[in-house]
């Protein structure tokens, strides 16, 4: 059976489990070697690359459905997501699927809500589902060079702008830096994701007046200069800066 004929099997079987023209696709964050990452998959019908998304159930919350979709499309979970937009634009899915037959309920005009998450590479594993040949972590600077399906390049520029705009009053690292950091390589984070190179004395003062960090009694070995001080984040204090925003920024 070929991808397109096992498309149309599960999806006559999945048509009345969902609801007609919405959506979710999550963008997936990751920071490596002070670069950004995106989760994208490869679908095996076309071999094009799409976000991690999926519809949404006719009795389902929106929010739990990105979650369950990006579990179950990537194997990703327990993972921070914020919705950042909703993208309509006419026709955005519909050649997608241009060799189906019209009555073909995904190649309806679908709406999508997108996500933005922040995710530690290392913390699990992927997964490939029965939709895909590969589900991989991609450098956003590879990004020119990959063909992406739909509007997702659309998605992933808007959810980075998202990102950057709302580094001004929440808080970010603790899903993508390991779990005892030095206060250098939460600079190279926040300085990845604004493209902008930042004051070392300025950031310091003013990430430590957040009071999100903790600062360890251990240092940094095998450098060639002074071994600089490890800090790891105050769960608690973060989660409230989430919810509530940051006060002293």
């Amino acid at each position: 059976m070929d991808s397109q004929q096992k498309f149309l099997r599960v999806s006559e079987e999945a048509k009345d489990m969902f609801l007609p023209h919405l959506s979710t696709d999550s963008v997936v964050f990751g920071f490596d070697q002070s670069e950004l990452k995106v989760l994208l998959i490869q679908m095996t019908y076309l071999k094009q690359w799409l976000l991690p998304g999926g519809y949404v159930k006719k009795d389902e919350d929106i929010d739990d459905a990105a979650k369950r979709v990006l579990k179950e499309r990537a194997g990703v979970s327990d993972v921070y997501l914020e919705e950042f937009g909703v993208f309509g634009k006419n026709k955005r899915s519909e050649v997608y699927f241009k060799d189906f037959e019209d009555s073909l309920w995904h190649k309806q005009r679908f709406v999508t809500v997108g996500y933005y998450a922040l995710y530690n590479p290392d913390n699990g594993k992927l997964i490939v589902d029965e939709f895909s040949d590969k589900c991989e972590w991609v450098y956003l600077s590879q990004l020119p060079e990959i063909e992406l399906a739909m509007d997702h390049r659309e998605i992933i520029e808007k959810a980075l702008l998202t990102l950057r705009e709302r580094l001004t009053y929440k808080p970010i690292g603790y899903n993508l830096l390991p779990e005892k950091f030095t206060l250098s390589e939460l600079q190279k984070l926040y300085e990845t994701i604004l493209g902008t190179k930042l004051n070392r004395g300025n950031f310091y003062r003013r990430i430590k007046n957040l009071g999100i960090l903790k600062k360890l009694d251990e240092q940094r070995r095998g450098g060639a200069h002074k071994s600089p001080d490890l800090y790891s984040f105050d769960e608690q204090v973060y989660k409230k800066a989430l919810e509530n925003g940051l006060s002293n920024w």
